[in-house]
């Protein structure tokens, strides 16, 4: 009797639910304005701070968090969407014990996946058992396919800009279409590449203005981010700058960034679309129910 034990231990465990997963995409209307390097530095201050995160490099075709990291993968999604390995064969250890899933650079083909390929690579993540409390995907630049399903997978949308007019215009485009034909009415605007207090709120009331003039969206302002020279020193040496330069400017802004995204709280159930990790979003039934 006493052997049947610890198998029955084991079962309850199986039936547990996993935890739900608060996923955010970081995006950006326009390549250049830092975005890779913002999901970057949020997944590791938010690790450093003992949350459970991974990071998906969601710029398909033209990857670079494993770079920006200085990681060297074996195999990554396209070996994934191949057959050639599973989707947990690709996670790498990252700083700060992030969770890091690769894709890949120089790869047309994966640019150009059908919206049922990218479907499919969200629901692979169902498949993942590990314990996460949070997932940011870095999604690419612009209003690819892949940048807006990942985006309305997500729970929080994060739009990275610059006070620069292209980036302002693009990340209104990029805002417009999440908005009007995805149904994202929720978006949090970060400020990147900021010299002072009154850019940041420039940059963010310009959007503000137009969004609340044309669209049916909340712009939500999550912060700031300085144009700080230790930061660009972190990226050419391949490491993220909140553990390179701890008390630099940026890093400090990062740490700040992350503890005002815990405030956003976890997602209490699924929206009806698809979603990573839906299967921890939906209740499932008590041990012993009779289905």
């Amino acid at each position: 009797m006493s052997e049947r034990h610890p198998n029955q231990a084991s079962g309850l465990r199986l039936l547990k639910p996993a935890q739900p997963v608060r996923v955010i995409a970081v995006t950006s209307g326009k390549g250049g304005v830092g975005k890779t390097s913002v999901s970057v530095n949020l997944s590791v201050a938010m690790a450093m701070a003992g949350k459970k995160v991974m990071l998906l490099d969601g710029d398909l075709g033209l990857a670079n968090v494993d770079v920006m990291l200085g990681l060297q993968p074996s195999c990554n999604l396209s070996h994934v969407l191949a057959g050639k390995c599973t989707l947990e064969d690709t996670i790498l250890e990252g700083p700060a014990g992030v969770m890091v899933v690769p894709a890949s650079s120089g790869r047309q083909h994966m640019a150009e996946l059908s919206a049922v390929q990218h479907a499919g690579l969200v629901q692979a993540f169902s498949e993942l058992n590990r314990p996460i409390d949070t997932l940011i995907v870095d999604t690419a630049a612009g209003i690819a396919g892949s940048v807006i399903t990942f985006s309305q997978a997500s729970q929080e949308v994060i739009v990275v800009v610059t006070n620069d007019p292209a980036s302002l215009t693009d990340a209104y485009a990029l805002i417009k279409v999440l908005n009007r034909d995805h149904g994202i009415h929720r978006i949090q605007v970060l400020a990147n590449q900021a010299t002072n207090a009154a850019e940041v709120r420039e940059i963010y009331e310009n959007l503000r203005r137009v969004a609340e003039k044309f669209l049916d969206v909340t712009l939500n302002f999550m912060g700031s981010v300085p144009a700080d020279e230790w930061l660009r020193r972190a990226v050419r040496r391949q490491r993220p700058v909140v553990e390179a330069y701890p008390n630099s400017p940026s890093a400090k802004a990062f740490r700040d960034l992350a503890a005002k995204a815990d405030t956003w709280g976890m997602p209490v159930g699924a929206r009806g679309n698809l979603e990573f990790f839906v299967e921890r979003l939906v209740q499932r039934p008590a041990a012993g129910a009779v289905a």
